[in-house]
């Protein structure tokens, strides 16, 4: 287990439960706005972290960087198009979690430049929050199951490309969960992360 001192949970833990609480939300919000409430009549429509989270994913989180909620029960049935639906639904976690991410180094930012210091406690919570839902946004984007970037991937694809993608879905997790114990998912991640720091700097230098 990494070594990990008391302080860098401490710091952790309010991006672990904004980060889930959120994306879970965003999810349950748009299922509900698209006419599906099943999430809402199981109470999941709700930013209490105590409804999406899931113990082992949230030490896995703090320990490993690699965890995991709740998921959003959805009846694609519900919506009027199906397939649209279920890319509308998948993309809303992601982008809340970016929309957190940005939120985080814009008050960052902001403090910084206005009082130009900022204490190591607040500072480390802000910094926890930003990296974690940048990397919670991006890590859900990448089209292997269960993680929502399969089912945006799979919402976009023909139904023929779409059954075939099912077919193969219990391969795929086992692909995506190589790629984690291996340290390969790094590969992915990396570009990705570096791409979306850079955009978000620029959306802070449009802002300030």
């Amino acid at each position: 287990m990494p070594d990990i001192g008391f302080m860098s949970i401490l710091y952790r833990l309010p991006a672990v439960f904004i980060g889930f609480s959120f994306h879970e939300f965003a999810h349950a919000l748009v299922a509900y706005l698209l006419g599906d409430d099943t999430a809402r009549s199981r109470g999941r429509l709700t930013l209490d972290p105590m409804a999406h989270i899931d113990p082992l994913g949230i030490i896995m989180l703090i320990f490993f960087r690699f965890g995991w909620a709740k998921p959003i029960p959805v009846n694609p049935s519900n919506f009027k198009n199906r397939k649209k639906g279920m890319v509308l639904v998948s993309l809303a976690g992601p982008i809340m979690n970016f929309i957190i991410a940005f939120v985080a180094l814009l008050t960052y930012v902001t403090l910084y430049n206005f009082y130009g210091y900022i204490s190591k406690t607040i500072s480390m919570i802000i910094i926890n929050i930003y990296l974690l839902n940048l990397g919670l946004g991006i890590f859900n984007l990448i089209p292997l199951p269960p993680l929502d970037g399969s089912k945006i991937l799979s919402g976009l694809l023909p139904f023929r490309l779409e059954y075939k993608m099912y077919q193969y879905e219990q391969h795929l997790n086992i692909l995506l969960l190589l790629l984690i114990v291996t340290n390969g998912i790094n590969y992915l991640l990396n570009p990705m992360f570096i791409a979306a720091e850079t955009v978000l700097y620029h959306l802070i230098d449009i802002f300030l």
